[in-house]
């Protein structure tokens, strides 16, 4: 019953596909099709995404992201997140496993928060597709305008959670180990 229960979203998923193909077949193949390649492109990025989350608990240290990420790293800390954040490439379901990992090597709940939205709206391969694209003036006006909203969100959602939330939340990443 605990194996059905952790699949019970996608079982639900899958059932609903099936019944939109049987009373509106076109509708439910662009379904099953946009599902699958979904489903394509998880499996080939997940992968690698996991063996450089694998190398990354190998190779760094809890005390140097603590140095860097952890409580006392101030602005540098916050500084750091953005700039991995705004560096990476891929989707944004990406980023949870690394900010799980970021979590589980110390990385404070803010600096998640920064290296999420920094991954969310200020990648540089966006910022340069809209630069050539929409122009100068578009890309940097968007750029000017997400960043202090990564802050505010940053702030607004420390203040928001208590000590206990975030420790339940760190407690229950620990627990995917």
């Amino acid at each position: 019953m605990k194996r059905i229960k952790a699949y019970l979203l996608f079982l639900i998923s899958a059932a609903l596909i099936a019944l939109l193909f049987l009373f509106d077949r076109p509708t439910g193949t662009r379904a099953a099709v946009t599902t699958l390649t979904s489903l394509k492109e998880m499996l080939l990025i997940l992968p690698p995404v996991f063996i450089l989350l694998g190398l990354l608990d190998v190779w760094v240290p809890r005390e140097t992201m603590v140095r860097f990420m952890g409580e006392g790293s101030g602005l540098k800390g916050g500084l750091l997140a953005f700039l991995l954040g705004s560096a990476a490439a891929g989707p944004l379901y990406v980023v949870f496993p690394i900010a799980a990992a970021f979590m589980r090597k110390g990385a404070t709940f803010a600096n998640i928060l920064i290296l999420i939205g920094a991954w969310s709206t200020t990648k540089i391969p966006m910022i340069l597709f809209e630069l050539s694209s929409m122009g100068l003036r578009f890309g940097l006006t968007r750029l000017a305008l997400n960043i202090p909203v990564i802050l505010i969100i940053t702030l607004v959602m420390s203040r928001a959670f208590s000590k206990e939330e975030v420790s339940a939340l760190y407690a229950r990443v620990e627990e995917l180990d």
